[in-house]
Formats: structure tokens, sequence, C-alpha cells
């Protein structure tokens, strides 16, 4: 029969073995990761947007801060930032943009229906979920505008959604909506809590903590290379030459939505490095000459964009120039339609009447654009000269340390073995505790710690009760320097 002392030493490597076990689940608590960089398609109410615009409220909505359109109604909010705890699934993530409705002008050319809704912010835990947004609105009768931040607007239907071991990107598809009380407030009254909106889907990336930066290292003197290249710097900028430069023009709302709606069924693919920022497209790397007194400009930049869809849709411009002087600018492109390529088309003309840099960066943002003739012609007269095209922003570096706005960020595109972990716990059998899957309960990893726990306290019992034992007449352990004090 073994000892008192092999069995105490068998309950000692039994606690170290299960406190080992356990200690990954508490560590794994701290790998929360960030998100950084995705997006939000939500219509809000789609029914609300064709009142807005139908007959009797006879308004319009305007987007804000880089939103764009998705599919037939739908509003696209981007860069989201946030975290994401993939062991608990708890999921924090707010988005840029906004949207502003107004309908029902009055006499005095002031609108009675007045609403934006911008930085939608997602936040889920525990198997519920919530949006949030800032609100401004006016109050249906007496027109008073309150200015609510973060309001929790709408609720989410997860139905069961399991976020947890979710890989990057995160996405979620079709989650249904359902105004709150305080958002039905408001909303300036115009629904009751309750009532649904419409669905939302999100996609956004996440990494782990970035790493703490490194303490730089002592600046050393410049030599005679570094003056000389400080002289070339100055040489170069008093010539007025440039080397990072970007404009951002989404060429027209309604264009895009027709080419990827119902009758163009169709979509745009960018190529040599262009980008897309959802309501715009950024043409790159531009070079060129700048006056900042007579506040000039010539450059070039990189990139293309080319439309295509039913109807013979086959529309693209590339080698697109900017050229800005008295207060007035025009945007160029090569255009290629039907096969054939015309070269250097003045597509649109912006405003530009204070091009003067600030803090290294000379640039213009949301400069209104008109349709040119020929750019008419590039549309095939879809669009007549003089018409409203979507706003040019441009950004000019003229110092070295200057950084171009950022880009919406839009995220990693959404795959289907990224979106696998986040799915309803109900449509994936398994052979664990019906207690273990359900949402309303703790998680497997809960379950787990739980059981180990109990484990932990039987062999602690056991370790315990053999110490009063091995104490006793007749032992042949020692009493050690931790024993219990008897006198």
């Amino acid at each position: 029969m073994p000892s008192s002392r092999s069995i105490r030493a068998l309950a000692v490597a039994l606690l170290a073995v299960l406190l080992g076990a356990l200690l990954p689940a508490a560590t794994a608590q701290a790998a929360s990761r960030t998100v950084q960089g995705g997006r939000l398609d939500w219509g809000i109410k789609s029914s609300f947007q064709s009142y807005v615009t139908g007959p009797i409220a006879g308004g319009s909505w305007s987007l804000t801060g880089g939103a764009a359109t998705v599919g037939g109604s739908q509003f696209r909010f981007h860069s989201a930032t946030g975290s994401y705890d993939p062991d608990t699934g708890v999921l924090t993530s707010g988005f840029s943009g906004g949207v502003h409705f107004t309908g029902h002008k009055k006499a005095d050319g002031s609108n009675e229906l007045d609403l934006t809704i911008s930085r939608p912010t997602i936040r889920i835990s525990g198997g519920s979920g919530m949006l949030h947004a800032d609100m401004v609105s006016k109050e249906r009768g007496t027109g008073k505008v309150s200015r609510r931040s973060q309001v929790p607007l709408a609720e989410l239907g997860l139905g069961g959604i399991d976020m947890r071991g979710g890989s990057t990107p995160i996405a979620l598809t079709n989650v249904p909506t359902t105004l709150t009380a305080e958002g039905a407030s408001a909303f300036a009254g115009y629904y009751t809590a309750g009532t649904p909106l419409d669905p939302i889907s999100l996609s956004v990336d996440t990494k782990g903590a970035a790493a703490q930066p490194k303490p730089s290292a002592p600046e050393k003197k410049k030599d005679e290379d570094g003056k000389d290249d400080e002289k070339k710097a100055e040489k170069k900028e008093k010539a007025g030459r440039f080397e990072d430069a970007a404009v951002d023009w989404g060429v027209r709302r309604t264009f895009r939505e027709y080419v990827t709606g119902s009758i163009g069924q169709g979509k745009w693919t960018l190529a040599d490095g262009a980008q897309d920022g959802g309501a715009l497209f950024r043409f790159p790397q531009g070079k060129g000459t700048y006056d900042a007194k007579k506040q000039t400009l010539d450059a070039g930049f990189s990139g293309s964009v080319r439309f295509t869809g039913a109807h013979d849709l086959d529309l693209t411009f590339a080698a697109v120039t900017v050229a800005v002087t008295k207060g007035k600018g025009t945007l160029s492109a090569d255009v290629t339609s039907g096969g054939t390529t015309t070269k250097g088309v003045p597509i649109v003309t912006f405003t530009a009447e204070d091009f003067a840099p600030k803090d290294g960066l000379a640039a213009l943002t949301e400069a209104p654009a008109t349709l040119t003739a020929d750019g008419s012609k590039a549309f095939n007269s879809m669009y007549k000269a003089g018409t409203a095209m979507d706003p040019v922003s441009l950004a000019v570096a003229v110092d070295e340390k200057a950084q171009l706005p950022a880009l919406p960020d839009l995220g990693s595109e959404p795959t289907a073995a990224a979106a696998e972990p986040v799915k309803k716990a109900a449509e994936e059998p398994s052979a664990a505790p019906a207690a273990a899957s359900s949402d309303s309960g703790p998680g497997a990893g809960t379950w787990a710690a739980i059981g180990g726990g109990v484990l932990l306290l039987a062999a602690a019992g056991a370790f315990f009760a053999l110490r009063r034992r091995g104490s006793g007449p007749g032992s042949d352990a020692t009493t050690g320097s931790d024993a219990p004090t008897t006198s």
C-alpha cells in the first residue's frame, strides 16, 4: 500500500497539472485584438428614404464624412476602429461617415424634417448587441434642434450568433435591427420604439496589440552628405517640384449606383495603383510642379478606373492629370470608350480659390465640380455639360514631412472562411452539453474552467486531508516549517 507521503506527492502533482491547464484560459482573456479598418452597410430604413425623397416630404439626403452608397438603398460607413475579444466574443467597433436627411421645406426656406445620423458604433456582448450613433434632429412641430452623442439607436437581433473564436475579418450579414425608445425620441418621433429598421452587414479587420515602439537612437550630427541633401531639397522646393500628391474623385454617385444597380448590372475595376475609398477613387503618386505664390499646379497621377456593365457599358479613365490656375482647376484623363482611347480629355472643372499651403500641405477638400462639354461626350451624352459631378479633393505635399489625408479604410473583403466562426451555434452540431453552446449561458471555455475548478477543489481537499491524517500517531510524515501550529 503506498505511503501517505507518496499519495501527498501525487496530490501536489495533480494540483500543478490542473493549475497549468487552467492558466492558459486565464491569460487568454488578455488576448484582445484591435479593430482597424472595415465597413458597415446599413440603409437605416429604406421606407424612410422613400418617404423623404417622395412627393409628400419632397426632400433629399446627402452623405457626410466620406460615407458612400452600396447596392440599391444602403449607406456604407467606413474606417472601423475598436476592439474584439475572440475568447468572450465582445466586439466594439465605431465607423466614420454620416447621412443628412431633409424634407418638408417651409416658406422661409428651412426644413421641418432635418435629421443627421453619423458615426455609428456597434457594441456586442453576451449574445446581445446595440447600434449607437450621433444624432442631430429637429423636433416635429416645435422645430427644436437636439444634438445627442452615441444614442442607443437600434437593438441588434443576433439570434444566437456566437461571436467567439472569429478570425479576421469579422463579418456579420443581414442582422435585423429594431428601433429603441431612445432612438425613437432622437428620430424626432417619426417612428415608435420597436419599429423594425433595415438589417446591418459589417466586416472589420482585426490585429494583435501593437508592439511598443523602441526608443529612438540619439540623432547624429549631419555630415557633409546630409548638408548636400538638404541643399538639394531646398533647390527642389524653390523650383516647385513635388513627388507626393493625390487626387480623390468619385466620378458621380448616381453613375456608380447605376453601374452596380439592376439596370447597369455591372462593376468597376481599379488598376495601376488606384484605390477605392467607398465614396471616391484615389489616384495617387502625383508628381509635377506647384507655385505657392501663384497657387498654380500642373500634376499627373497614377491609377485607372474601368466601368463595365450591360448595354455595352465600357468606360475607362486613366492617366489622370490636374491643372490649377487663377482659382480654377481642371481634371483631365485618357478616356477609353467603345475600344477607342482619347488622350487628355478635360472631364470636370472645379473651384480652387484657396490653394495656399498650410503646414506643408496644399489641399482642396470636396471642391464642387461640373462636367465639361468634352466630359459629356465621354459619357456618351448621358449627362449634359454643366451637370454637377462628384467633388474633387486634392492634396499636394510641398514639405517632405507632410502627410497626405488618410483614405477611408473599407478593410478586407470578407471571406467564407473568415466569417465561419461567427454563426449561430445551433447550426454547428456538437457533442458538447447543450448549456455549453447556449448563447444565454456560459461558453464552453467557462464550463471547462468550472469543471477544472471542481477537480481542483477535490484535489486540494484530498491534499489537506492527507496532511491532517499525516500529522496523527504512527505517521511517517515529518512536520515542515509551513505546518499548522498545534500548540
